[in-house]
């Protein structure tokens, strides 16, 4: 009697008035983003309890740091059981502090406690970069269901979740108006792992459009005068031995490890011309975008260039730089990158895996057609290792998705299309 008094309760109207609104009332996000965070918060810790910790690349991170503890500058001589060291200083500050904190690395368990509050932070962010960039209440759900995700930060320990952190944070702070921080925050994420680098072309478009050409080239300097003040220990004991690791453009990975492109021929995934290619494609599709998409509402690429030019110290964008166009662009700017990148490891699908649901609300396909993108996308991280199947699904979806942004909202939902002068 009782079981079936709570079940009617349950599903009375009133409670489903109440769900009801939670998933759709925009006045009820943050009710369930709360929610969502927390529960999320508890899966982390039952993963971490459950699923043992996989070594891959922490002990490394730790010889690394051992090493520069001694004195160590040179980063041609910073060398682990995996391999040399081959991220920027930021990288090495923060898992120095990890050394100190996890007894030398040997707490994993007090490593997987810090990674699983990144985590949570992560989440966070996201929220509120969704909330500022109008997604609907029901896309938070979508959040926490990733396996590959949760496995990168607490049972890998990859460093790519710092990475992602500070960029999440700098959408933010670039959401909200405070674009100096936000330079700030998108140069320690640069500090800590080359990937960044794949935002830069729409931070590039967004600046240009809030500040004109004059406050785009002052962000410039803050920028490259921020990661030389990082590197400076390491510039001054051997800069062409830093710069060549750390930001190491001509790195070739092997196909054993890729996700994507899997059903390439070894040789030709190994080749020069291939990743000149793929480069060649990259550049392609971002100057379309950047041509075509990302100034439309400005009257064109041309238009707000031409204004740039003439008026150099003030904005020559015609429509409001809104929070939800930074998203767009910025977002949209990385998965060209991912799209086009040559290699994907398995902790690379963190650089993107939390704005799959924005990217997908910038589309005007059905909901059942960007859920089935998502699904596709999280399946195809999670078959190891990767086959001939898995790695055409993940193309196929880049593909879809990002050709349902470009015949969708590239600039967002919620451009604010007014004119503010007359050229």
């Amino acid at each position: 009697m009782a079981i079936g008094a709570t079940k009617s309760t349950l599903f009375s109207p009133s409670c489903l008035r109440a769900a009801c609104s939670l998933v759709l009332d925009k006045r009820y996000f943050w009710t369930l983003a709360s929610l969502v965070i927390v529960c999320d918060a508890v899966l982390t810790q039952l993963i971490i309890k459950v699923i043992p910790y996989t070594e891959i690349d922490w002990e490394t991170y730790m010889v690394h740091i051992d090493l520069y503890l001694s004195g160590e500058r040179d980063y041609s001589k910073i060398i682990g059981p995996t391999g040399p060291l081959v991220y920027p200083a930021g990288h090495v500050y923060i898992h120095d502090i990890l050394h100190y904190l996890t007894d030398s690395g040997k707490n994993v368990a007090a490593a997987q406690q810090i990674y699983a509050g990144l985590y949570v932070l992560s989440l966070l962010l996201t929220c509120a970069v969704y909330r500022n960039a109008g997604m609907p209440n029901w896309t938070l759900l979508l959040l926490p269901l990733s396996k590959r995700l949760h496995s990168i930060f607490v049972l890998r320990l990859f460093n790519d979740c710092w990475s992602v952190v500070f960029v999440q944070a700098a959408i933010l702070a670039c959401q909200t108006g405070v674009d100096g921080t936000g330079i700030l925050l998108y140069s320690l994420a640069l500090s800590v792992k080359m990937s960044a680098l794949l935002y830069l072309p729409g931070l590039l478009v967004v600046l240009f459009k809030r500040h004109g050409m004059v406050g785009t080239a002052r962000y410039m300097v803050v920028l490259a005068g921020s990661q030389i003040l990082l590197a400076r220990p390491f510039l001054g004991q051997n800069t062409v031995s830093y710069i060549q690791n750390a930001f190491n453009f001509s790195r070739v990975f092997l196909q054993k490890w890729t996700v994507n492109w899997r059903f390439l021929d070894e040789e030709v995934f190994l080749s020069p011309s291939w990743a000149m290619g793929l480069l060649l494609g990259h550049i392609t599709v971002l100057t379309a975008f950047g041509l075509c998409k990302w100034c439309k509402s400005d009257g064109g690429t041309l238009a707000v260039i031409r204004r740039g030019f003439l008026r150099p110290f003030q904005s020559p964008a015609l429509s409001s730089v809104s929070p939800d166009y930074i998203a767009t662009v910025l977002m949209t700017s990385n998965l060209i990158g991912i799209l086009f990148a040559r290699s994907l490891h398995y902790q690379f699908y963190s650089w993107y895996c939390q704005q799959l649901p924005l990217l997908c609300q910038r589309t005007k396909y059905p909901l059942l057609l960007q859920l089935f993108i998502l699904a596709g996308i999280e399946y195809a991280w999670n078959v190891f290792p990767s086959t001939t199947l898995s790695s055409g699904i993940l193309l196929t979806a880049h593909v879809l998705l990002l050709l349902g942004i470009w015949f969708g909202f590239p600039e967002g939902k919620a451009v604010l299309s007014h004119s503010k002068r007359k050229v």
